[in-house]
Parts: C-alpha cells; structure tokens; sequence
C-alpha cells in the first residue's frame, strides 16, 4: 500500500477518534465545573469524583497512546469500527457519571449506585476492549507489554464486574484507588514517551 495513504487514513481514523473523545473530555470538564459553579447544589462523592478523574486520565492517555494506530498499514472496516467502538465507551461512561439531570436523586452517591451495573459492565468492557486495541496494533505491539498486561486487564475487567453487584461503598472506592494507581504506573512505565 502506498505509504501517504496509509498516513491518510490513520488521519481520518483520529479526527473521528479525536471528535468522540473530545465529546466525552467535554462532558467530563462540564461536569466537574457543576461542583465550583454550584458547590451547594449537589453533593460531592468521593467514589463518583475518583471514577471521573480515572476517566480523564484514562481518556487523556488513550488519545495518547491511540497514535500507534499508524502502525495498521491496511484499514478494514471492523477494525475501524472496533476502534470507534472503544472510543465511544468512553463517552458512556462519563455521560452516566455526569448526566443532564440528578434531580430525582439525593446526590451523586445515589444516582451512581442505581447506575453502577451500567457503570461497571461499561467499564468492564473498555478494559477488555484495551486488549483488542492493542492486538490489532500487531502481536509485537501487544507482546511489547508482556505476561502482566492481560493478567493486569483480565483483573480489572473482573473487579469491574464484582462491582456491578456489591453495595460495600468501600469496595468501590478500593477498586477506583487500585484503577487509578494502576493507570498511573502504566502511563510511566510503558507511555512516557510517544513513539
């Protein structure tokens, strides 16, 4: 394949990855600012509050990493798909942390737990979709991370879906303390650089 067209659809590729992502940073930022905007209207809680800073980093290093899309020579359109897929999770999971309206709830302690089986199962499958994103990057790509990155994605994925059915508030902050520690050292010990 002619390599300024390969360069030409990975473009394309980010601009639609760029626009969903930019959609769910916005929904993050928007609702983040409620709480200085409003500080009195609703109540903070610390476990919806770590999840929506997990997610900005999270989202923040996937636009970062996503440039090793330019490995793929040749597109095909479930591929294409795939990826868009993943980006698009993102954008659900911070449009069920912030959405338009919690009136009917107490706070965001109430809402996020009538919505955490959507939450968790969402993010149980962004975690497994990381492991899809870095397969079609090519196997050297993905053997790059090694053994510790699927155990590392497997696990989460599961706490994730233990989630989905725990009422243990404590449970659910340990488990957005471990993704955001997680994330951290992934970003630093494989990421700090863009290649």
């Amino acid at each position: 394949m002619d390599p300024q067209l390969a360069h030409d659809q990975f473009v394309h590729i980010r601009i639609i990855i760029g626009i969903v992502t930019g959609l769910s940073v916005t929904r993050l930022l928007t609702g983040l600012a409620r709480f200085v905007q409003h500080p009195g209207r609703d109540r903070v809680y610390p476990v919806h509050l770590a999840w929506a800073l997990f997610l900005l980093l999270a989202i923040v290093h996937f636009w970062w990493f996503e440039f090793g899309l330019e490995r793929i020579v040749v597109w095909r359109f479930e591929m294409y798909l795939f990826v868009i897929g993943y980006a698009a999770l993102f954008f659900f999971l911070c449009a069920l942390l912030f959405p338009d309206r919690i009136d009917e709830y107490a706070g965001f302690a109430e809402y996020f737990h009538s919505r955490q089986r959507w939450f968790y199962g969402l993010l149980a499958a962004l975690f497994l979709a990381d492991l899809g994103d870095s397969a079609i990057k090519g196997a050297a790509h993905f053997g790059s991370f090694g053994i510790g990155y699927p155990i590392r994605q497997g696990a989460l994925a599961a706490l994730a879906l233990v989630a989905m059915f725990v009422a243990d508030r404590r449970y659910h902050g340990a488990l957005a303390a471990v993704a955001i520690a997680a994330e951290v050292y992934w970003i630093a010990s494989q990421f700090p650089v863009l290649d």
